[in-house]
């Protein structure tokens, strides 16, 4: 119907006009009032949906050698009491300094605590082994939940498969940069777990990592495609939290790897 209509001369089409101006006018007003009233209805919401949302927990976020006020630290600086070997017996790393060092035949060792889903920070230092190339130097590694290897590797000026350098989700994903520092300088990996999605004791969805080292993106929410090489082996449940491993890696070019950890702590993701 038009919203302007011309005068008419006969009564009753006067009387028309009259009545269809008054029903645009009503129109009009009642479209005015919808409106208002559905605004308010959304800021309403929005007031109540504010009100609702509980406040963040405060955390102090620490600093360097100090990790937040949630974490769980994994290394005291002073004893291996939070680590074992896989098969339960201690830890045979040695204690130096403040730091954890690795000798090539003291094998590998776990957290006694596990974990799911995790925020991971790692700082470590490979050894100066510029005698030997490729996976022979500076090797370790990190396996989250004991089934997934984050490489640890002397990878700098040191070329090897991309799959297998620092910071690679080993023989799965490479890193999207290489951002090694020289061997004997401290590095960091940041990692930011997500744990298999599971239903029944069945993994439904894929677990993801994303990590920066020494704070640059290498790994960008990586979907993982199963446990990588060297991991626990079953029984071991997948769908449960697991240990984080450290790994003591023999290699024929290289008599000892004496690598360094220090400064490890989790924060637990799943709760």
């Amino acid at each position: 119907m038009r919203e302007s209509i011309e005068p008419l001369g006969d009564p009753g089409d006067r009387l028309l006009a009259g009545a269809c101006k008054v029903a645009v006018k009503t129109a009009r007003m009642l479209r005015s009032a919808a409106m208002k009233a559905c605004l308010g209805l959304l800021v309403l919401a929005a007031a109540l949906g504010a009100a609702e949302l509980p406040q963040p927990v405060a955390v102090d976020p620490g600093g360097p050698g100090k990790p937040p006020s949630d974490a769980v630290v994994l290394f005291n600086g002073k004893d291996l009491s939070g680590w074992q070997q896989a098969d339960g017996a201690p830890a045979k790393w040695t204690v130096k300094n403040g730091e954890m060092v690795c000798n090539t035949e003291s094998g590998n060792i776990l957290t006694k605590e596990t974990f799911g889903s995790a925020q991971i920070h790692v700082e470590f230092a490979t050894p100066d082994q510029r005698e030997a190339t490729g996976q022979a130097r500076g090797n370790s590694g990190v396996y989250v939940q004991g089934r997934y290897e984050v490489q640890v590797l002397d990878s700098y000026n040191n070329p090897t498969y991309a799959d297998g350098s620092a910071s690679a989700i080993y023989k799965q994903s490479a890193p999207l940069v290489n951002a090694s520092r020289p061997p004997e300088q401290w590095q960091t990996y940041d990692i930011i777990y997500r744990a298999p999605k599971c239903y029944g004791g069945h993994i439904i969805g894929p677990g993801s990592m994303t990590i920066l080292h020494n704070g640059v993106l290498v790994q960008d929410h990586f979907e993982l495609q199963g446990p990588t090489p060297g991991g626990l082996k079953e029984p071991f449940d997948p769908c449960k939290p697991g240990p984080i491993l450290l790994q003591a890696h023999v290699h024929p070019q290289v008599a000892e790897t004496a690598m360094r950890f220090r400064n490890l702590w989790v924060r637990k993701l799943d709760h």
